[in-house]
């Protein structure tokens, strides 16, 4: 039992800049649930237990600085305090552990130092109806890293959080009476720029191809298609641990979002799901929204998991399988 602020900030307003004090929820890239330029931390056992989708975000104590200008506005966001993402563990969670064994584990939480800042900034404008935007982060990767004290026979782990620069680009705008999103980064591992180190996550090339289209009256389909190049990927395969699992150099990962809207948009028919070509795994979220009033509503749905490896990512939660129903009331 805890209490968990989501959001609590100071605003101050103005006609050329704002500026944004406290916990809050930031939201970068035009990905629908594939985060490439997105830094905010993650609350993936939220998500894979069927809380509503805002959830899936966590806060951030941050500083944000906006610009309004003509010929372009900027975003300029300072987090001195590290938020990790929030992963699926047991009991609750069925999921693949290679060090399973090893119960002794350590996470060198970073500490909140000048050194340790999180810097990020969006640079954003219209160009012939498109909007674009250009990121660059410099900060920590939010999923740990793990270093063993013997790689033949661990005793120990050591959880810890590389260092990370992320440089890209997005651009989404109407085309063929629907809404094409591109985007890209480059995710530069500080730590690991020579790609020998196993505990570290080599440098990655990611981009995002999507579109979303309204196909009859209130009915709408959207599809993804996103990838993750690994480089030195030679370097990798020579250091990877007999008992991790072998990554592709080119993981790939597929979405589809169908959204149908009945009874004067009061009741809601939606399915998403995730597929990789690489892994074969896939998630199916279907879900029932009813909205009772202007301020109530009610949710049926699903996660569903599989894959044919339980060391994938999708497949590794095969027997998490859980229903959901949400009843909530808004003012």
């Amino acid at each position: 039992m805890g209490l968990d602020i989501r959001e609590a900030y100071l605003d101050y307003v103005s006609k050329l800049w704002d500026v944004r004090v406290g916990r809050q929820i930031i939201t970068w890239g035009v990905g629908d649930l594939i985060f490439i330029n997105d830094i905010s931390p993650k609350d993936f056992p939220a998500f894979f237990s069927g809380r509503p989708l805002e959830y899936l975000k966590k806060g951030s104590d941050a500083f944000k600085f906006d610009l309004y200008l003509n010929v372009i506005s900027m975003e300029f966001i300072l987090i001195p305090f590290f938020e990790r993402d929030n992963l699926p563990s047991p009991p609750r969670f069925f999921i693949f552990d290679p060090f399973s064994q090893v119960k002794d584990r350590e996470i060198k939480e970073l500490e909140t130092k000048l050194e340790n800042t999180e810097l990020a900034l969006r640079l954003y404008r219209n160009i012939l109806g498109f909007d674009a935007s250009v990121y660059a982060y410099k900060g920590f990767f939010r999923i740990p890293g793990v270093r063993p004290d013997n790689p033949e026979s661990p005793t120990k782990l050591t959880l810890f959080f590389p260092e990370l620069a992320v440089y890209g680009a997005s651009l989404q705008g109407s085309v063929f009476s629907g809404v094409l999103s591109l985007e890209g980064a480059y995710y530069d591992s500080l730590d690991d720029r020579d790609g020998d180190d196993p505990a570290a996550t080599n440098s990655q090339t990611k981009f995002l191809v999507g579109f979303q289209r309204e196909l009859w009256r209130d009915f709408t389909a959207e599809f993804q298609y996103s990838g993750e190049y690994m480089h030195k990927y030679g370097e990798y395969l020579e250091t990877l641990p007999p008992e991790f699992p072998k990554q592709d150099r080119f993981g790939q990962l597929m979405t589809l979002r169908l959204t149908q809207f009945l009874k004067y948009q009061t009741l809601k028919l939606s399915f998403f799901a995730f597929f990789s070509p690489n892994d074969k795994d896939y998630m199916l979220i279907p879900e029932v929204r009813h909205n009772i009033t202007d301020h109530l509503w009610a949710a049926l749905g699903g996660n569903i998991f599989g894959g044919k490896k339980e060391t994938t990512f999708f497949g590794q939660l095969d027997k998490n399988d859980n229903v959901y129903l949400v009843l909530r009331y808004e003012f």
